[in-house]
């Protein structure tokens, strides 16, 4: 089975599910308390790439890029490298505004931060990524970024079904509060069934680079929710807002990764997503650890 017929349409659903939760008011948050939205999206847009990339430079074999003078110290392949990368440069999906709920965080601030940094990175991604893959060097395979099939791609499964969710939540308000709610319970078992496949699919290269990814990504996930709350804590933001931001900062959206690294358009190379796969693991097991030292807290 090809993942790419099942990741389409989660990553669609998912963003339509997003639009429908969207209200103009939202966007006025910007104006109102901008304070905590910019920080928030330093955080997604500029910190959580770099985070990234220095932990990859930290642990990866370094003769895998163009000019890097120290010693290899651990084994990260370039596909593994550009795929950690394309997850790190995707924004968090409508799962954070639901994370952000459950550990009552501040929802408005969620939805408004996941709005806006699902349109920016709509530019920040294709350039980031193109510098990526630019600064990997393979041997055995050729990698391009096709950027405007890139940037197609994205219109079509993000803004095209976040606007339609949120012209129905303008002119239906109960009909998309319905569809919402049914949406939103089918989402995770959605991304469970995507992640039994593509471990199936790739089961020995994941067992086998479990121990490497495995660490990256919980280091990943570690450091960008403990920025998150740093910021928060020096900023003088109040509990609501830092619960939100530790958990949007910290929480991307592996759908999107997965999709742009299978897209025949634009990757076609499902080992890319493989990163993806396994942070989707750890993150929801993290996260949903600090769920449970919020409420503790509460």
């Amino acid at each position: 089975m090809n993942a790419i017929f099942i990741v389409l349409p989660i990553l669609t659903l998912l963003m339509f599910d997003l639009g429908l939760t969207l209200k103009p008011q939202d966007f006025k948050l910007i104006a109102q308390r901008p304070k905590p939205v910019i920080v928030g999206l330093i955080g997604q847009i500029i910190l959580l790439p770099l985070i990234a990339w220095l932990i990859i430079r930290v642990l990866s074999p370094f003769h895998t890029f163009r000019s890097c003078p120290w010693a290899e110290n651990f084994h990260l392949s370039p596909l593994f490298i550009i795929g950690i990368m394309l997850v790190a440069c995707s924004p968090g999906g409508s799962s954070s505004n639901v994370f952000s709920m459950l550990a009552k965080g501040d929802v408005a601030l969620s939805v408004t931060l996941t709005a806006c940094s699902s349109i920016i990175t709509l530019f920040t991604l294709p350039l980031i990524m193109a510098w990526v893959t630019a600064s990997v060097r393979m041997s055995d395979i050729s990698i391009q970024l096709p950027i405007g099939n890139l940037l197609m791609q994205n219109i079509v499964l993000m803004v095209v079904p976040i606007s339609i969710g949120f012209v129905v939540n303008i002119f239906r308000e109960q009909t998309a509060a319905k569809i919402h709610n049914v949406l939103k319970r089918i989402a995770m078992p959605a991304l469970v069934l995507l992640v039994t496949v593509f471990f199936f699919q790739h089961k020995q290269t994941i067992v086998e680079e479990f121990t490497s990814l495995g660490l990256t990504m919980t280091l990943l996930i570690l450091a960008t929710t403990g920025c998150g709350a740093l910021l928060s804590w020096l900023l003088h933001l109040t509990t609501k807002e830092r619960r939100t931001l530790v958990i949007e900062i910290g929480m991307q959206n592996a759908a999107q990764a997965i999709t742009i690294a299978c897209s025949p358009l634009i990757f076609n190379n499902e080992i890319i997503a493989i990163p993806a796969i396994i942070y989707a693991l750890m993150m929801n097991l993290i996260l949903l650890a600090y769920v449970g030292i919020t409420k503790i807290k509460a």
